[in-house]
């Protein structure tokens, strides 16, 4: 018998067999990746930022604030996106979970006239706020305050407003570890004694966090949608 004549059927299932392995490994590896995709990335939770979940609402927004004009801009923004799904989409506040970030220069503004009153000099030399009416350092929380109205890039919407619609504000523990120090220097006092002070004196609705920029990237995760000011 002539093997000669079966070498050209051996050499096509060679090549066909070839063929069915590349495909299938291309397959696998194309299955996987589709596999890898399909699932995605999942990001861990951590307890302590649960309080993200509890905020009710039907849609989430997160602002990162960190500057005197950006926290004005939050307080305006957030205000806004209530008034819009209330006259457009008959949602009342209640239906939405709003949580405003103050970390680096926007931190002082989420504590008290108390605090503005007793530490003022120092809070609005790290915020670079200024009293519209005085031209001097603020004594109060001036976006906690009335009566400014045009002349805050709040646009007369104060703190209290958005709190009374259930608006949340996450405070940065780094920034005001800072601020406790930085006064705790000028005034020749313990600034770990400032900091728990400025901690028993945040506005209402308003919580410690361990750094606003974590927050930020958590309230993400969480599913809130981003807004920077």
């Amino acid at each position: 018998m002539n093997h000669n004549s079966f070498s050209p059927r051996r050499s096509f299932f060679t090549r066909a067999s070839a063929g069915l392995a590349s495909f299938a490994a291309f397959s696998g590896v194309a299955l996987a990746k589709k596999s890898d995709k399909a699932a995605g990335f999942q990001p861990a939770r951590h307890d302590k930022d649960d309080w993200f979940d509890k905020v009710p609402g039907k849609h989430r927004l997160v602002f990162d604030t960190t500057t005197f004009k950006g926290m004005g801009e939050a307080i305006l923004y957030a205000n806004n996106f209530i008034l819009a799904n209330k006259n457009d989409y008959g949602l009342d506040a209640n239906e939405l979970a709003i949580v405003i970030i103050a970390r680096h220069g926007s931190t002082p503004f989420a504590f008290t006239n108390a605090m503005w009153g007793k530490y003022g000099n120092a809070l609005a030399q790290m915020s670079d706020a200024k009293d519209p009416h005085t031209k001097q350092p603020p004594v109060v929380n001036i976006y906690d305050e009335a009566g400014y109205g045009m002349e805050l890039p709040s646009f007369g919407t104060t703190i209290g407003t958005l709190v009374r619609q259930g608006v949340q504000f996450g405070v940065c523990t780094m920034a005001t570890e800072g601020l406790a120090g930085e006064i705790g220097r000028r005034a020749g006092v313990n600034g770990d004694g400032v900091f728990k002070e400025l901690v028993a004196n945040l506005i209402p609705n308003a919580r410690m966090v361990p750094a606003g920029i974590v927050a930020v990237n958590r309230a993400q995760e969480r599913g809130y949608t981003l807004v920077t000011t």
